[in-house]
């Protein structure tokens, strides 16, 4: 499996979470990405794109916007197995990342522009793409403003919707429900 989930393993103990540890080599199927509502030490969305075997990760503080030109944060996290795609549930308090995730949205992206290698688009900063969700539909960019070099202070993104019009507003985080089971937050905690 890849190397490049090293990190993700180190940060977790897989006798104690459900968490998938990534064996599942799968990658049939266009690009995918999944948002995740994650109600950790602070309530954020999880921002994920395929890219190879692995799933690039940022959190999303306020979530990603329907609404054309409108900028958020998204910082970087460890890459995630593929199998990610598909988690929702309770990480035990005391691990990494201890609390409550749901599937909010989750389809296909295809990269835009001349750059089709997507790794090599994120390398350099910057990634155009557009989404087919059950949610998030059309064109956005990740752009790189700070960081990405040894040395430098961290690193961080803005995630933006590039163009067309606004179709959906991002959700109050508690009320969204899972585009998987349809439960919020709160029922996914109450069932674990």
């Amino acid at each position: 499996m890849s190397e490049r989930l090293r990190e993700y393993r180190d940060k977790r103990d897989f006798a104690r979470t459900r968490e998938p540890a990534g064996q599942d080599a799968r990658g049939a199927g266009g690009p995918r990405f999944v948002v995740q509502i994650h109600d950790a030490r602070t309530l954020h969305f999880d921002f994920r794109l395929q890219v190879g075997d692995v799933l690039k990760s940022w959190s999303v503080p306020k979530g990603p916007s329907a609404r054309p030109k409108d900028k958020r944060l998204a910082v970087p996290t460890e890459d995630h197995p593929l199998e990610y795609e598909d988690f929702e549930g309770v990480i035990p308090a005391g691990e990494y990342g201890g609390g409550t995730v749901i599937v909010w949205d989750r389809g296909t992206y295809e990269p835009l522009g001349a750059e089709r290698d997507v790794g090599e688009a994120l390398r350099r900063g910057h990634l155009s793409f557009r989404l087919r969700g059950g949610k998030l539909r059309g064109s956005y960019a990740l752009t790189r403003f700070r960081g990405g070099r040894p040395g430098d202070e961290e690193e961080a993104w803005l995630l933006v919707k590039s163009g067309g019009r606004a179709h959906r507003d991002t959700p109050d985080p508690r009320r969204a429900r899972s585009v998987r089971t349809g439960r919020t937050l709160g029922q996914v905690a109450a069932d674990a």
